[in-house]
């Protein structure tokens, strides 16, 4: 299930394009997340996501970390805005659904945004990614139930400081790895 987690927050960002920033549009501000991903901006990414995000956002951080010395590094492309598109904002309240479809596969999937002091953030928290990972089962049919459940109570259990510091560790060794090879 761990890894079911991190192929949809990964899966999940490829769908995303850039254009402007901006509190008070939450569109702008989904679009300024992802074009900061793109630019494997972590930092700026943080700061247009909810504070719950952070566990997710050191996750995709180490992936990327690991993908900079692959040669066949496709990082920045999975955000192209020419295969993107957006979709209207759905604004209930403090909290927002955006629509995102890939253009050639034709796949979507539904981003939320909540409202913090005043300014709309990207909930990109486990329980979000999560939910976005359901969404994509009941769209393809799939009767999750039992099993989502299940995971979701095995999901709030999940350590994330412990995975992240066995991420990092194993980024060390992997450095080690390609410095003797060099």
């Amino acid at each position: 299930m761990k890894k079911m987690l991190l192929a949809v927050a990964l899966i999940s960002s490829t769908f995303l394009f850039s254009c402007k920033s901006g509190g008070g549009d939450p569109k702008a501000v989904l679009s300024s997340f992802f074009d900061a991903l793109s630019k494997k901006d972590i930092e700026a990414a943080r700061k247009l996501a909810t504070d719950d995000s952070k566990q997710m956002l050191d996750m995709i951080q180490m992936g990327m970390n690991m993908s900079k010395d692959s040669k066949d590094n496709k990082e920045t492309e999975k955000y192209d805005k020419a295969n993107m598109e957006f979709g209207e904002p759905k604004i209930e309240g403090d909290k927002a659904t955006i629509a995102v479809k890939e253009k050639k596969s034709g796949e979507s999937l539904n981003y939320t945004l909540k409202k913090v002091n005043g300014e709309w953030k990207v909930a990109f928290d486990k329980s979000s990614v999560m939910s976005m990972g359901m969404d994509k089962l009941n769209e393809k049919g799939v009767d999750a139930g039992e099993a989502v459940d299940k995971a979701m109570e095995e999901l709030k259990n999940v350590d994330m400081d412990s995975l992240k510091m066995g991420m990092e560790e194993g980024m060390k060794v992997l450095d080690s790895v390609n410095k003797a090879n060099k």
